[in-house]
Order: C-alpha cells, then structure tokens, then sequence
C-alpha cells in the first residue's frame, strides 16, 4: 500500500472505489463564484479541490479564500493547498512555510504538489518534502501533480499521482504504465481539457481502462486557463459520473 494511505482517511464527497472529481484549481472565487458554489451542491462527486490564492497561500489570508474554504470545509469536502514543485527547483524551506500558511489559514486537509517532477533522481528529495508536509497535516491528503507516469518509486510517496494532464487530442491515444497495474483507481487522477461533449463517453472508458478514479474534464481548451472554469457541460457530466456518497 502507498506510504501516506491508511485505512481511515476518507476519500471526501464520493466513496472510496468510486470515480469522482478532482478540480485542479478554479480561478480565485472573487472571479469564479459560481464554480466554488458548484462544488458544495448536494450530490456532487468531488474527491477533492484545489485553494490557489496567490501562486501560493499568499501574503496574508484573502476574505474571499477564507469564505470559498469554509463552505468547502463545512460541507465535508476535502480542500487541498497549492504547491509549486517547480519540477525539482523549490526551495525546501519556501515550501514548507506556505504549507504551514494553508493549515493555518485555510485549514486545508492536504496538498496539490503541482509540477512534480517525475524521474528516478529527483525521488528522494520529493520523499522528503511528502513525509514533511504529512507530519505538517498531521495526515492528509497529498496529490502529485507530475502531469505523466512519474518513475514507479513515486507511487509510494503520495496519496495519489496525477499520471496524465493535457489535451484531447493526445490522451485518446495515451496508455497506462504497467506498474499502474499493481495500485486501485484510487490512486491515479487523469486531467484532460479539450474534451468534446461528443467525446465523454469515451474519455470515461478510457480513465477506467487505465485506472483513474479521479478525474476532471473540460471542453475549455486554453491551456493556461483551461481548468479555471466550469466545462459547458458540468451538469452532463457530473450526471453521468453519478451522485457522491457522504463519508
């Protein structure tokens, strides 16, 4: 079993074993009020959402970030911090320091290590900023943003991995790793944007052929902002993935 899963945590919104959502970061919820509310409406199948503030917690705590995570955290929705791994360039010290700012402020229940690298060398020293964030959290959730199939190794080190993030285009073509094989869909996240509506069924068979049970996708195709919104079809498709199940 990964390193940081127990037993005990809960997979917050939708039962374990089920696919549900992971919102990688809507834009900040004074421009975005519409989707941080979509998030707390009965029945949807959230895994989890990303708090991003400022590139970061931010200097000091945002009235509006407070409000967002506060209904999120009410709800019993798991609400996870963003952190920048800068594939391998963070500052150790940096880092930790926001993730103390998250807990503090937000009272976030983990971490979205967004580019993570993903290559043997760089393992140890991403073990290192995992076991640290846990004992800040004092357990939680953490997700590793790597984007690709990091080296195996990385499957022990996180909660979850996020094995894929990118265009349509490219992931209807994508294939599992085989050591994927060894770990539930619990533990992958699949990011796609430039969905068509046309093509949800199909993106579905292909997360579940690959074994991701958390997902996010968007007919929205700017790859800069393409996660930042709602999909057109957010109400299609959360009928379709299926009401959450309260833990």
């Amino acid at each position: 079993m990964p390193h940081l899963t127990s037993a005990g945590r809960k997979l917050s919104g939708t039962a374990a074993g089920r696919t549900g959502f992971g919102v990688p970061g809507y834009a900040h919820p004074l421009l975005a009020p519409v989707e941080w509310a979509e998030l707390t409406r009965p029945g949807t199948p959230l895994h989890w959402a990303v708090l991003n503030v400022a590139d970061g917690p931010g200097a000091r705590p945002d009235p509006h970030c407070l409000e967002a995570a506060g209904r999120l955290t009410n709800a019993g929705l798991r609400l996870l911090g963003h952190l920048d791994l800068k594939y391998g360039m963070y500052d150790f010290a940096d880092l930790v320091c926001d993730a103390q700012r998250y807990v503090d402020w937000y009272r976030v229940d983990g971490f979205y290590l967004d580019r993570a690298p993903a290559d043997r060398a760089e393992l140890a020293g991403v073990r290192r900023v995992t076991a640290t964030l846990d004992a800040v959290l004092d357990g939680g959730h953490l997700v590793l943003g790597h984007g690709t199939h990091p080296y195996a190794g990385y499957a022990e080190a996180a909660d979850q991995l996020v094995t894929y993030s990118g265009p349509w285009a490219d992931y209807r073509w994508s294939q599992a790793a085989p050591w994927t094989a060894a770990y539930t869909q619990d533990h992958f996240v699949h990011l796609v944007h430039g969905v068509p509506r046309g093509h949800l069924d199909e993106a579905m068979r292909i997360a579940r052929w690959q074994g991701a049970g958390t997902i996010f996708f968007t007919d929205r195709s700017d790859p800069g902002g393409a996660f930042a919104a709602l999909p057109g079809y957010w109400d299609e498709i959360v009928s379709r993935v299926g009401p959450g199940i309260s833990e």
